[in-house]
């Protein structure tokens, strides 16, 4: 027995591993197009099926669609509908697995024994001749391909004696017999192993040694989809409820399925064609039997996607759509989205761009308390000058940790600037409380400003604003036109603080105002000026991206 237990259990590590290898060379060659796919996902439920399956295929696992999806919600990156649409595309998609391994049936030419060695050795070769990132891309996704047929090819091996089996063949029997006993089989095995294209190539194998009789695959093959749901559901655990939902969806949508085609399945068998289901089933009709099932059971329960989004927010207490009121809790951000660390990437600039919104809110109400001298808005400022250094922790933390994956040559530059920029939005936050410490001392001191004064502050602090509102408009629209607006604006208020801080000295010599409210008026300036530096390093950002790919182009053409 041993002799086919160890080559069968390194046949699926080969298959697991390889699988592995080539979903993650798939998911780095994808590169920023990863990051496009919330961009275009809407409302539109067909959009986010084909989406759904489209994901899925690329990283070859459901489970891992349906993990960044509940990423997604719980940073309220996606709704439930949309999230919904993806889970049925996610489904769909985890049939290519099968198409890709029954290939050595349907096309003779892509037979494991034949390809494998081959996809391997020229993986290989591109590995060592490639000198760019995105050629060792395409080299994992060879050798990933190569190393999963391998696995398959060894598997199918290991099982081969037991075609000559009268247990096996009963066991399979009674699977056939009893559709529960085959539902829980392919549940338990698929919720194991936690992975559906590693229980798929489990019984692709069993089936390529003809041992597996129709009507057990066909409801093995169900089981798998309910067995998938685990992971969905253990990683929802400690997320919003709205998160929660994700899981509860997936379960509900795979187990109503199972249901509708249990049915049709027992019918089939028992009254049409009993015959049928008691002949041995190949791998390619197994790909098929599955996909009809995924494509079916979406077509059949789209219609019905709004019935199953109430049932899982019922069943998980949520009357409405959470929202987070607390500014210092992270809204885009989620480990779960690191599984994709393109998209985790875009994840972090858009927490980066919300946290800038907070600081520039905090700028403006400090700003305020120059002329109104508003204890509570005073109090705010401080308050929310806490929620900013958190913010900034944790996105640093994130970013740090989004360091260590493998990231393309683009993010981990756009990761590398982020780190920067939140360090810069830190700072603007610093400056506000800077600002409302002087509105307190010239309140407490009984220190005011002249009108020329209070003018001259409020055209430097407009300015100082735009420049900051440009900034972190070009990081988010990624518009070079913005970033140059900043630049000028900028460069607006170092002019000005030089002529307003020598107005201002003038003023002091002709005795037209205290020393005290001048030193406060220069430390006012010094504050401004230096927003509008940070400003100017947050669009600098984006000034460089623009200037690497001009770079990045032009060698090309070059070339």
């Amino acid at each position: 027995m041993s002799s086919i237990v160890i080559p069968f259990i390194g046949g699926l590590a080969m298959f697991i591993y390889g699988m592995n290898i080539m979903a993650d060379g798939l998911q780095h060659a994808a590169g920023s197009k990863m990051k496009k796919i919330l961009e275009v996902l809407t409302q539109n439920k067909l959009m986010g099926i084909a989406l759904g399956a489209l994901v899925t295929a690329i990283i070859q696992s459901s489970s891992a669609t349906t993990v960044m999806v509940v990423g997604f919600v719980n940073a309220g990156l996606m709704n439930l509908t949309q999230a919904i649409s993806v889970i049925m595309g996610a489904n769909i998609g985890t049939t290519i697995t099968g198409w890709l391994v029954s290939a050595g049936e349907w096309a003779k030419m892509f037979s494991p024994s034949t390809l494998a060695p081959i996809a391997v050795m020229v993986g290989v070769i591109i590995t060592l001749v490639g000198k760019r990132q995105q050629s060792k891309d395409v080299a994992g996704i060879i050798i990933g391909f190569g190393i999963l047929f391998i696995g398959m090819n060894t598997m199918s091996d290991a099982v081969y004696p037991l075609r000559e089996s009268e247990v096996f063949k009963t066991a399979f029997i009674s699977m056939g017999s009893n559709p529960f006993l085959g539902i829980l089989v392919g549940a338990g095995v698929t919720a194991i192993i936690q992975s559906s294209s590693a229980s798929q190539g489990i019984l692709l194998s069993l089936a390529s040694a003809g041992l597996v009789p129709t009507n057990a695959a066909v409801f093995i093959i169900m089981g798998q989809n309910i067995g998938t749901c685990v992971t969905a559901i253990l990683s929802s655990v400690g997320a919003s409820k709205n998160a929660k939902c994700v899981g509860t969806m997936h379960l509900t949508f795979n187990i109503a399925g199972t249901i509708i085609f249990s049915i049709l399945a027992m019918f089939l068998f028992a009254r049409l064609d009993p015959s049928y289901g008691e002949g041995i089933i190949n791998m390619t009709q197994i790909s098929f039997i599955h996909t009809v099932f995924n494509v079916g059971t979406t077509i059949i329960l789209m219609p019905f996607s709004g019935y199953i989004i109430k049932f899982a927010m019922k069943v998980n207490g949520l009357k409405a759509v959470e929202t987070k009121s607390d500014e210092a809790e992270l809204v885009h951000l989620d480990k779960r989205m690191m599984s994709t660390p393109s998209v985790a990437v875009e994840g972090a600039k858009l927490e980066t761009i919300r946290m800038g919104r907070i600081a520039r809110e905090n700028l403006s109400l400090a700003l305020s308390t120059l002329s109104d001298h508003d204890e509570e808005k005073m109090a705010d400022v401080k308050q929310r000058e806490f929620v900013i250094d958190k913010l900034c922790d944790n996105i640093s933390k994130y970013l740090i940790d989004l360091c260590m994956l493998h990231l393309s040559d683009k993010d981990n530059e756009m990761v590398t600037s982020l780190l920067n920029t939140v360090s810069d939005m830190e700072r603007v936050g610093d400056h506000a409380e800077n600002i409302v410490e002087l509105a307190e001392e010239m309140k407490q001191e009984g220190i005011s400003f002249s009108d020329t004064a209070l003018e001259e502050l409020n055209e430097m602090s407009t300015t100082t604003l735009g420049a900051y509102d440009n900034a972190v408009k070009a990081l988010e629209l990624d518009d070079i036109t913005y970033a140059v607006k900043t630049s000028f604006l900028e460069d607006q208020v170092d002019a000005m603080e030089k002529k307003l801080r020598a107005g201002h000295i003038e003023r002091l010599s002709n005795a037209e105002c205290s020393v005290n409210a001048g030193i406060h008026f220069i430390d006012l300036l010094g504050n401004l000026e230096r927003v509008s530096d940070h400003a100017m390093n947050i669009a600098q950002v984006v000034l460089n991206e623009h200037r690497a790919e001009k770079n990045f182009h032009e060698e090309k053409n070059v070339e």
